[in-house]
């Protein structure tokens, strides 16, 4: 394994300065920085890999027929869409990114029924999953506090976790 040589003899005794006329200011990322949750924000990679690895060890995934999903939309979370899946005591709460896997695999645009009320949403999901012909899905959740769908894809996907490019160690 190749080691970086230090660019100076001096340790570091002060605030890391940018220079900013090397490469280009993307003020993009920093608004996403801040549009995120508290609990989404990591000052370092330490954090965000602790995090992210948290979160796989408190994963599961598990393959069912597309037809046993059920989709709710609940009168005390109008704009949020539930899942009621197989061997699932709580409902699941899909993900931006899985609710747009589940409208692939009934070929229904998510761009459009994101725009739509969640139960308006929710029926014509309900109706894709059920017409579709019975496909098994491998569903990725997470038991972290919330009950999230994190991805729902076939049933032969293999799975590449968060935490493997930020491991501090080569996999």
């Amino acid at each position: 394994m190749a080691t970086l040589a230090p660019t100076t003899d001096h340790p570091v005794s002060g605030a890391y300065r940018v220079d900013i006329s090397r490469g280009r200011n993307i003020g993009r990322v920093s608004s996403e920085w801040f549009s995120r949750p508290d609990d989404e924000r990591y000052l370092s990679l330490t954090e965000l890999y602790a995090a992210v690895r948290t979160r796989a060890d408190r994963s599961t995934a598990r393959v069912v027929d597309s037809k046993e999903i059920r989709v709710e939309a609940r009168s005390d979370s109008p704009e949020r869409l539930s899942l009621i899946v197989p061997g699932e005591e709580r409902p699941v709460a899909p993900t931006n990114w899985s609710f747009g896997q589940l409208c692939s695999l009934v070929s229904a645009p998510a761009s459009y029924l994101r725009e739509l009320p969640a139960a308006l949403a929710g029926i014509n999901l309900q109706h894709g999953l059920v017409a579709h012909r019975a496909e098994q899905v491998k569903l990725y959740q997470t038991h972290d506090g919330r009950n999230e769908l994190r991805a729902a894809t076939g049933p032969d996907y293999g799975r590449y976790l968060n935490s493997q490019p930020v491991s501090p160690t080569v996999h």
